[in-house]
C-alpha cells in the first residue's frame, strides 16, 4: 500500500487527515525499544515519487507528477512511528482511511470466537493495510506493528473521488482490491505443510524483489509461531518443515534471516501444491 507515499504533505497540513492510525497504542507493558527495519521507502524529490510506491506507476504513466497531483497534498499524512507490539487500528473501529506501509512490517489478525488469534497476513513497505475493510466501513481485523513501522495515510473517500478522474489511478485501486482477495489462495488451498511453506517463502522473495531488495536474502521480522499460525501449522511443524528444507539445501536459517540456495527448486514445490491436495486435508489443517 504505497499510494499514500505519492506525495509528501505540504508544511502545515500534516494531521489534516487525523484520526485513526495517527498515534501508536501500546499494549500493556509492551516496550517500544525495537530498530527500525531497513526496508523502508525515500520521500523521491520533487518529480520523483517514494521507491516503493504502489501508485507511482500509475500516476506517471497518466502524465502526472507531484506538482501536477496537488490535490493529494491534503489527503496525506505520514504517521509513526509504531513500534512493535503497537496497534494500528483493531477490528471493529470505524473506517475512513487506508495506508501504505513506508518502513517496518505490519501484522493482520483476527480473533476467533475462542480469543486465539487468526494472523491473516504480513504488510511490507509499500503494500496496503485497510483494503479488506471498504465493504463494512469498520475494520475487519486488526492490525498491529512487527517492528518500527511508518506508514503514509490517505483518506480513502476522497481518494476514490479523486480516482474518478485519474483512470490510472482507479485502475491501480482495483489491482490492489484483487491482489487482497487472491491473498486467501495459499490458505484456501489442501497444500502440504512443506508447499506451504515453500510458497510462503516464494511469495515473501517475489515481494521484496518488487520492491527492489534481495529475493535471495531477506529477514522475516515475524515470530516462527506467527508464520505457523499464517500457515495453519503448529508451530513445531513450521521449524521441522524449515530444518527439513535447510538439511536438503534449499534454504539456509540464521536466526531471522533466510537464504535461498535452490529458489527454483522451492518455487517448483510451491507450485507443486496447485496440482494435489493434502490427503489429511479433510482432518482440518495440522496444529
Amino acid at each position: 500500500m504505497a499510494y499514500d507515499c505519492c506525495v509528501l504533505p505540504p508544511a502545515g497540513v500534516a494531521g489534516s487527515a487525523a484520526g485513526l492510525m495517527t498515534s501508536p497504542i501500546p499494549p500493556k507493558g509492551q516496550s517500544s525499544g525495537t530498530p527500525a527495519n531497513p526496508a523502508a521507502a525515500d520521500d523521491g524529490d520533487a518529480l520523483h515519487f517514494c521507491s516503493t510506491c504502489a501508485f507511482s506507476d500509475a500516476c506517471m504513466s497518466q502524465g502526472y507528477d507531484k506538482t501536477a497531483l496537488s490535490e493529494l497534498h491534503v489527503l496525506v499524512d505520514h504517521v509513526g512511528p509504531f513500534h512493535a507490539g503497537d496497534y494500528i487500528f483493531r477490528a471493529g473501529e470505524r473506517f475512513d482511511a487506508i495506508a501504505a506501509v513506508r518502513a517496518g512490517m505490519v501484522k493482520t489478525f483476527i480473533d476467533d470466537s475462542q480469543g486465539s488469534e487468526q494472523v491473516l497476513g504480513f504488510s511490507l513497505p509499500g503494500e496496503v493495510i485497510g483494503l479488506n475493510a471498504i465493504h463494512g466501513a469498520r475494520y475487519p481485523c486488526s492490525a498491529v506493528a512487527l517492528d518500527t513501522v511508518h506508514l503514509c495515510r490517505i483518506s480513502f473517500p476522497r481518494m476514490s473521488q479523486l480516482a474518478t478522474r485519474m483512470p490510472g489511478l482507479q485502475a491501480k485501486l482495483f489491482s490492489l482490491l484483487s491482489a487482497e482477495i487472491g491473498k486467501a489462495a495459499l490458505l484456501a488451498a489442501n497444500h502440504r505443510t512443506e508447499e506451504r511453506m515453500a510458497a510462503f517463502l516464494v511469495d515473501m522473495s517475489e515481494r521484496y524483489a518488487r520492491r527492489g531488495f534481495s529475493a535471495v536474502r531477506f529477514n522475516l521480522t515475524m515470530a516462527r509461531a506467527e508464520i505457523a499460525n499464517y500457515l495453519r501449522m503448529a508451530p513445531e511443524t513450521a521449524s521441522r518443515v524449515l530444518r527439513r528444507l535447510s538439511d536438503d539445501g534449499v534454504i539456509a536459517v540464521s536466526q531471522r534471516e533466510i537464504l535461498l540456495l535452490q529458489p527454483e527448486r522451492l518455487a517448483a514445490m510451491a507450485a507443486a501444491g496447485n496440482n494435489e491436495s493434502d490427503p489429511t486435508s479433510a482432518q482440518g489443517p495440522e496444529r
